[in-house]
């Protein structure tokens, strides 16, 4: 137990330390800017039935979140073949099953 204690503590130290690393100095690059607030709704309660129309295209970045939108989600996971997920039901999450290549082939809310 001793040893656990000493390595969290060792371990919190480091994570201080290297955040004081971060500054930007001479010769460093700053910080990459923001991509911006989003104009997507934040959503709520789930309906998979209008996130219908991604079966079959690729899972990528803007069909997952126009899938969220549609769907009323508050959120989206994608869930890809013998992947480890979680089973609690979330009303307010979307999930999206992709077969190997990454098109998805079914959408529901969970």
């Amino acid at each position: 137990m001793r040893y656990f204690l000493k390595a969290g503590g060792a371990v919190a130290v480091v994570g201080l330390m290297m955040a004081g690393c971060s500054s930007i100095g001479p010769g460093s690059s700053p910080a990459p800017a923001p991509i911006g607030a989003s104009t997507a709704p934040v959503g709520g309660e789930c309906n998979a039935q209008g996130a219908q129309a991604a079966v079959g295209k690729n899972a990528t970045a803007k069909v997952v979140e126009d899938a969220r939108v549609r769907s009323g989600a508050r959120l989206a996971r994608v869930l890809r073949p013998g992947q480890m997920i979680t089973k609690e039901f979330d009303g307010q999450r979307l999930n999206l099953e992709v077969d190997a290549s990454g098109k998805i082939i079914a959408v529901r809310c969970g």
